[in-house]
């Protein structure tokens, strides 16, 4: 009776986690085919399908433009990030030298401001490099945003390979380019997923400094986009058509997390149990 009670009470738990997670995204899909009156309806059922909402966001605006901005910002920050962040947490996690400990807490600690402290000062940077209102100028300041972490979660996932592995390399007279590219790459592909998708959803998800580094609407990623959306005054808010996009913007990161769950799961288990 006692096993009944809390089985009952962890799959309501459950639920009801699972009700909270699901529901804005299912309340946002049925309100992305509603218009006019419809969006104020208390039903939570859909009551039609209608596509204009999806077909207006694309055809009176370029939202595929702002899509494929996000896209390029958000692999490039990925690419750059991860690039940096392997050999940066190869000398962290491997090779000893004064200060280690001190640096990673600094590499930390800087991921802990908030973007508002640094928005002056890498407002002066990106205008001085002449990368102002572009693709450019948005890579740019992510990377520094989402560096920090990758180089942290890698760090700590480096130290979890084995030094055999390594010193059976360095005997085989393997360079230090070679042992990450042919040794710890092939084990870090789960540390790597999960830390490559998290600075995607991180980079694409990205609002303040893609605010404040563009102007023409060519150039915003979709957070800008959506937020700017404007109805038939200047007052008017369209709820229906920023939900659809919204949706579109979102169903290819669940896509994503569904496709890499697994390895998404390994990595961030890695190194749970020792031994």
């Amino acid at each position: 009776m006692k096993q009944l009670v809390k089985n009952s009470l962890f799959y309501s738990l459950v639920l009801v986690i699972v009700f909270a997670a699901v529901f804005p995204f299912y309340y946002a899909i049925i309100t992305s085919f509603r218009s006019g009156s419809e969006l104020f309806s208390t039903s939570l059922l859909p009551t039609s399908f209608n596509w204009d909402n999806y077909t207006g966001i694309f055809v009176e605006q370029p939202f595929g433009t702002n899509i494929l901005n996000s896209v390029i910002v958000a692999t490039s920050v990925v690419v750059i990030s991860l690039a940096i962040a392997v050999t940066a947490s190869y000398a962290l996690a491997r090779i000893p030298f004064k200060g280690r400990g001190l640096m990673l807490m600094t590499i930390l600690s800087v991921s802990m401001f908030p973007q508002v402290a640094i928005l002056s000062g890498m407002f002066e940077l990106i205008r001085s490099l002449g990368v102002y209102n572009s693709l450019t100028g948005l890579i740019i300041p992510n990377t520094v945003l989402m560096l920090p972490f990758t180089v942290w979660v890698l760090t700590t996932f480096m130290r979890e390979i084995p030094k055999e592995l390594e010193e059976a390399a360095i005997v085989d007279g393997a360079s230090s380019f070679t042992i990450i590219w042919r040794v710890f790459l092939p084990l870090m592909w789960p540390a790597l997923v999960t830390t490559g998708l998290l600075t995607f959803i991180g980079a694409w998800n990205e609002f303040l400094f893609a605010l404040t580094f563009t102007l023409s609407n060519e150039v915003r990623t979709v957070p800008v986009a959506i937020a700017l959306l404007s109805g038939a005054s200047e007052f008017e808010l369209p709820w229906g058509r920023i939900m659809a996009a919204s949706v579109t913007v979102t169903v290819p990161i669940v896509v994503l997390v569904l496709i890499f769950q697994r390895k998404i799961v390994a990595g961030l288990t890695a190194g749970a149990v020792k031994g």
